[in-house]
């Protein structure tokens, strides 16, 4: 049985990260701080025997046995990793050389979750992996952008310098139940507002295109990169199908119908304009398309607000 640590195993793609790999047999260890991360992610499987949780920030260094690693742990959101943007550049810099040490002295396989938030406000279109990127250095979204680009430079040198066996995956944007009601991204916030009545806030003119992925199509890409032998990436995860934020909005509206309006407020500090991946690689590696559809996906994201927010 493998033995596999998931750091920001709570959170969002890390929960549902656990849920797959434990049904396919293997041995899960959750880390996680619990700073974006929930426990109600996670609570169906504190009974599960092969399941382990620890609390533990990665910005420390860890000493475990095991075979596999992914590595999710870094606030994922604009409101969550702009709070305390130091913290967020310590745990994708200092977070990702304790993993990187850790695989090295277990042998382990591991994988970065990193972002096509690496890519900046692009320009080139769609992204493909050999584009280096238009990040601003100094900007409020660099401590995350930036971090990642980092990460990732770690995970090259760890592979090249001490042949650890490193894998790096672009996660584009992904949505689906767990997301927290809070974490400030597009279609969570767009239903959250929509069930509640309000204005759904539109930043700019709602022109800007983003590509949206359900969680269980992404989940399948990232345990299959684990899985694929001598490809390292980097590879784009996510959807190619491309949305503006108001067809996203209005989309949220129909679905729910909502009484909703649409509220307009000025474009973010360094927003991108178009993002959308070029998943070639992916297609030709790991064999992987998305298939879920965006109403598909959001309806059941929807049914998932309606409990949470009817519960509290």
């Amino acid at each position: 049985m493998d033995r596999i640590l998931i750091t920001g195993g709570s959170g969002f793609l890390g929960s549902h990260l656990c849920d797959s790999l434990l049904k396919k047999g293997s041995d899960v260890v959750c880390i996680d701080n619990f700073f974006s991360g929930s426990k109600d992610n996670i609570r169906h499987l504190f009974s599960h025997p092969y399941f382990e949780l620890i609390r533990h920030d990665i910005t420390q260094p860890i000493f475990i046995e095991i075979d596999n690693i992914f590595h999710l742990a870094c606030p994922a959101s604009p409101i969550h990793y702009q709070y305390n943007a130091i913290k967020t550049v310590k745990t994708n810099v200092m977070g990702t050389i304790n993993m990187l040490g850790l695989a090295k002295r277990t042998k382990a396989k591991i994988i970065l979750a990193s972002s096509s938030e690496v890519y900046g406000d692009s320009k080139i279109h769609p992204q493909l992996e050999s584009y280096w990127g238009n990040v601003n250095p100094i900007g409020l979204r660099s401590c995350y952008d930036e971090g990642k680009r980092i990460a990732e430079t770690l995970m090259m040198d760890y592979c090249r310098q001490n042949k650890v066996d490193t894998k790096i995956v672009r996660i584009f944007n992904t949505y689906g139940p767990r997301m927290a009601v809070n974490d400030g991204r597009v279609i969570s916030n767009f239903i959250v507002q929509a069930l509640r009545g309000e204005p759904l806030t539109v930043y700019g003119d709602g022109s800007q295109t983003r590509s949206f992925c359900y969680v269980s199509d992404l989940i399948q890409a990232i345990i299959k990169m684990m899985e694929t032998e001598d490809f390292t990436g980097p590879v784009n995860l996510g959807n190619p199908k491309e949305y503006t934020i108001l067809e996203i909005a209005e989309k949220i509206i129909k679905l729910i119908k909502s009484p909703a309006k649409i509220a307009y407020r000025p474009l973010p500090s360094d927003d991108p304009v178009r993002r959308c991946p070029d998943i070639s690689l992916a297609k030709e590696k790991l064999s992987w398309t998305p298939k879920i559809d965006l109403e598909e996906g959001l309806i059941k994201t929807i049914e998932y607000f309606k409990k949470k927010i009817h519960s509290n």
